[in-house]
């Protein structure tokens, strides 16, 4: 085919493309290996040599129009196509009111943040710490050996490295001691792991805040100081606690802290199973070992340390039955547990 009739061809073939697919084909068919232009360029070899560089210049010329054509021809089938579906997407009036109901933050996250809030006004700082812990941190340094009895309490999740998913937030006790020193008011909100059966109180996965009070002359009498102010305020009313004697390898003594519910003033009713009384976190005087271990001076400083179930609280808040609810994915039953 002549070099002349090459271009007329393909400028008639242009008019039939409509589609990305019949594109494609009229590039091949005219710039692939086995293309028109492609073979007319092989034919240089039988042209004498005075025409040569006038005929490759001549095949050149036409390739670089066919490329220029079949480029302005890819836009203008993109922009076809989105004009396409542009014409067939349904108008949508903005001034229509927004019937929907609005998202809500988890009833965990609510819970958290009420606590957070009332212990930052009582001179509190909040740090995160790490789900993934050193099992130094985890264990050996809130007073919990490799041989202690205490660890056959918790179902560690062990990671390969030898690092685990902590199994509590004490773990980053350790960390904040030696971080900020004494005298100190810390609390660390964060999710746990333990292995654990599945039940109606019970998860593989719940949310704690730990606290801790390191300074001088601190007592007993300080920590239901601060756990009462805490639950009154995030209750909004008055709330009575009392100490029960309990064990925990990082306090001594260790105590387990009970309020009164906060929905029948404790006088019973389902929430507390009608004993007028819920149990709520373990707590106690930091053991002296877990001061030293964080670079606390125990001549001159004392402090105590409580464990706050964020999930129990979120739980009682709105009395949610079962945890499952809160490590679920139904926004129905969601949406009925925000706490307001």
């Amino acid at each position: 085919m002549e070099l002349e009739q090459i271009l007329i061809q393909f400028n008639d073939d242009v008019t039939k493309v409509e589609t990305d697919e019949s594109l494609n084909s009229l590039r091949t068919k005219y710039l692939g290996k086995t293309g028109i232009l492609t073979d007319a360029l092989k034919e240089i070899k039988n042209v004498p040599v005075e025409r040569k560089k006038a005929y490759g210049e001549s095949v050149n010329k036409i390739k670089t129009e066919i490329e220029n054509k079949l480029e302005n021809l890819k836009l203008q089938l993109e922009d076809k196509l989105i004009q396409n579906k542009l014409n067939n997407t349904k108008n949508i009036d903005l001034t229509i009111p927004y019937s929907h109901d609005k998202g809500s933050l988890h009833p965990v996250t609510i819970a958290e943040h009420k606590v957070i809030e009332v212990f930052r006004s009582m001179g509190f700082i909040v740090e995160d710490g790490f789900e993934v812990e050193t099992e130094y941190n985890n264990f050996e340094a809130v007073n919990v050996p490799k041989d202690h009895p205490a660890r056959d309490m918790q179902d560690t999740f062990w990671l390969e490295n030898g690092q685990v998913l902590r199994t509590h937030t004490s773990a980053n006790q350790n960390r904040v001691m030696k971080q900020y020193g004494a005298p100190l008011r810390a609390i660390f909100p964060g999710r746990c792991y333990r292995n654990e059966t599945v039940d109606a109180s019970h998860d593989t996965t719940f949310w704690q805040l730990e606290g801790m009070v390191i300074d001088e002359n601190i007592s007993i009498a300080n920590l239901i100081f601060f756990m009462k102010t805490m639950l009154t305020k995030v209750f909004g009313k008055e709330i009575k606690v009392r100490l029960r004697p309990g064990y925990f390898p990082f306090t001594e003594p260790s105590f387990e802290l009970d309020c009164s519910c906060p929905y029948c003033d404790g006088n019973g009713c389902s929430v507390c199973k009608h004993g007028g009384w819920i149990e709520l976190c373990p707590c106690g005087m930091i053991h002296p070992e877990v001061l030293k271990m964080g670079g606390i001076d125990i001549e001159k400083y004392q402090g105590f340390a409580f464990g706050l179930g964020l999930s129990r609280l979120a739980m009682m808040n709105k009395d949610i039955r079962t945890i499952r609810v809160l490590n679920g994915c139904k926004l129905k039953e969601l949406k009925q547990a925000k706490i307001k």
